[in-house]
């Protein structure tokens, strides 16, 4: 085996890790996998005779090629990643196929993601590459270009505004499905107050159906959240559960097209967040298999 292949295939161990890396970072699945193939360009560019942990190099080279991306999109001065959800991981309920899992572990839940997504690009790295990556602080200030104490103090603040904003969804998968059962069966019913029964008081809803369709909503509040449930109504009986960013979640489709993916963050027994896509293109992209057509 020459040392090109012996290069590729340290690569492709490392490569699902550093797509972890990326989504946590970018939020979006095909910038991840962008940033992935610039990582592989520059390791081929690279003499890395001297590096001893090539795991981490390209750890950190894939966190420097995104916060570039992040810096970028504030430059062109995109529509606001905080006004669009970030890509969805939608799994069959039985569980995700392993390229799925390894995308998701450390319980990378969608509330979290839409969490990071506020947080500057600093911020972001340096909270993703230490607390959920364990990279040492000296090594993440390189690549920032801060001391690793000012590096610490962006972790810190981002680390504060994760914790107030991002609910631990509850862990026993079989009861984040009977909660959001009986808010489907709410919905369907049209049963106002069981659908406050299940809300938690401060439950935010968050959707994106597209720029042509409205672009972004966000709602507050138990009352508020079920008087838009109520409008669900029609198209409830279309739904099918999923697994979303590994929650109990719900696939609506109709004739063979998904009309919306809705993800359920349940703590507590009580929904505590909502999150809809239903951008007929992002849906589209997705290219989900769409088993069951209830009609």
């Amino acid at each position: 085996m020459n040392e090109q292949d012996l290069l590729t295939g340290v690569f492709e161990a490392h490569r699902g890790h550093l797509r972890a890396v990326a989504y946590r970072m970018l939020g979006s699945l095909s910038e991840a996998d962008d940033a992935v193939q610039e990582s592989w360009i520059r390791l081929n560019r690279t003499d890395t005779g001297d590096v001893e942990n090539l795991g981490g190099w390209l750890t950190t080279v894939v966190g420097r090629i995104c916060l570039n991306m992040l810096r970028s999109r504030q430059t062109r001065r995109e529509e606001p990643l905080e006004t669009r959800l970030p890509d969805l991981v939608v799994s069959p309920v039985d569980g995700a196929d392993p390229e799925q899992e390894a995308l998701l572990a450390d319980s990378v839940g969608l509330a979290l993601l839409v969490v990071l997504q506020t947080l500057d690009p600093a911020e972001r790295l340096a909270f993703v590459l230490h607390d959920m990556f364990a990279v040492p602080f000296d090594e993440i200030a390189l690549i920032v270009d801060r001391t690793p104490a000012a590096t610490r103090q962006l972790a810190s603040r981002a680390r504060r505004r994760v914790q107030g904003a991002a609910p631990e969804p509850d862990p026993d998968l079989s009861r984040q499905r009977e909660v959001v059962d009986a808010f489907l069966a709410a919905s369907r019913g049209g049963d106002f107050d069981a659908l406050v029964a299940v809300l938690h008081p401060d439950v935010v809803l968050r959707a994106d159906v597209g720029a042509v369709a409205g672009g972004w909503t966000e709602l507050r509040g138990a009352l508020t959240v079920a008087k838009q449930a109520l409008r669900f109504q029609r198209i409830a009986a279309y739904g099918e559960p999923v697994l979303v960013n590994g929650v109990a979640g719900v696939l609506t489709a109709r004739d063979g097209e998904p009309l919306s993916i809705m993800a359920f963050t349940v703590s507590g027994g009580k929904v505590v967040a909502m999150d809809i896509l239903g951008d007929p293109d992002r849906l589209k992209a997705l290219g989900l298999a769409v088993g069951n057509d209830q009609r």
